[in-house]
């Protein structure tokens, strides 16, 4: 990704000062169909992948082979402003997106057809397809989302008054530069872009964290519009509602009771016999477990002579949350 920044641009520069429901709730979609994280998200996916009504089956075949069609790329404050405007998309862009991604894909199902033709019902169905997958997937988290937006807002305007704009932009996407006005970063999705370069002309640029995706940034470049690079932030873990968080049942959500019991029980570094011992499961299933969690990035594991000592890293106390006394065997009989 190459977004190139003229003078007008750089004086564009901003942050969405809310999360917009719409591109959150793609991304959360997106994150369901990718095959990576599997001890981190997996439960997560198979969770809501369960609890999706058909209804919202239609999201999935406007995405055939993953890509999905930009004028789905908007923002709004609510979801019904988001659909509103995906709705008042020129039909030629419509006509030519829908073209794009069925390419080579076989024939569209028949309300696509009907989407292409223009016709309401159409449209009538997209719109019950995202209403029932946001109540499904985003709205149970969506207070958690608020307020990690809000915390990423300030994180940010704190790094442009103390390191300046450009230093602020670069922080965003690790591993990103930039350099004589263009933006450069890789592994980047450039929705729509027609390739890897994004010039901007003066449209200006909106920076929006994205809190469910864990891929590369990615780009919305709609003519006429400002650009928006949508990035990942917040805890980089799967989003649990906060009723599910307070009764300390969110980390079993996400890991598992037996895995959860295991991260919990490495507040202080433990050998693999102390840690079954701590969760009452056997040496070779408190293992099994390890190796998952270190998989993750959650635990270390080093080997001093014939023995394992297991430690949570950052992100894996950061995720267990305090220390908590347990009794050993309370992890018995949890699957």
């Amino acid at each position: 990704m190459r977004l190139h920044l003229t003078t007008d641009d750089y004086a564009r520069v901003r942050f969405a000062p809310r999360p917009s429901p719409v591109p959150e709730l793609h991304a959360a979609l997106m994150m369901l169909g990718a095959p990576h994280e599997r001890a981190l998200f997996g439960r997560w996916r198979g969770r809501l992948l369960r609890a999706l009504p058909g209804v919202a089956a239609p999201l999935a075949e406007l995405a055939p082979a993953g890509r999905a069609p930009v004028f789905l790329d908007v923002l709004g404050e609510t979801r019904r402003d988001g659909f509103e405007r995906i709705r008042s998309a020129p039909p030629e862009l419509v006509r030519a997106e829908l073209a794009r991604v069925y390419a080579g894909q076989g024939a569209p199902p028949r309300w696509v057809r009907g989407l292409y033709e223009g016709e309401a019902e159409a449209w009538r169905t997209v719109d019950r397809a995202q209403r029932a997958a946001y109540e499904t997937v985003l709205a149970p988290v969506w207070p958690l989302v608020q307020d990690l937006h809000r915390a990423e807002f300030a994180r940010h305007a704190l790094a442009v008054a103390e390191r300046g704009l450009g230093e602020a932009l670069t922080a965003l996407v690790p591993g990103s530069r930039l350099r004589d006005g263009v933006w450069e970063a890789a592994g980047a999705g450039a929705r729509g872009a027609g390739g890897r370069d994004v010039r901007l002309g003066g449209r200006g640029l909106v920076l929006l964290p994205t809190f469910h995706w864990r891929g590369g940034p990615l780009v919305q470049d709609l003519p006429g519009r400002p650009v928006v690079l949508a990035y990942p932030a917040g805890p980089g873990l799967p989003l649990v509602p906060p009723e599910a968080a307070a009764s300390g049942e969110g980390l079993a959500g996400v890991l598992g009771r037996t895995r959860a019991e295991v991260l919990r029980a490495l507040a202080e570094p433990r050998t693999t016999t102390e840690l079954a011992r701590r969760t009452g499961v056997s040496d070779a299933t408190a293992s099994a477990h390890a190796a998952a969690l270190r998989a993750a990035g959650l635990i270390t594991t080093v080997r001093t002579g014939r023995s394992v000592h297991h430690a949570r890293t950052g992100l894996g106390s950061l995720l267990a949350g305090p220390a908590e006394d347990r009794p050993p065997g309370a992890g018995r009989g949890r699957d």
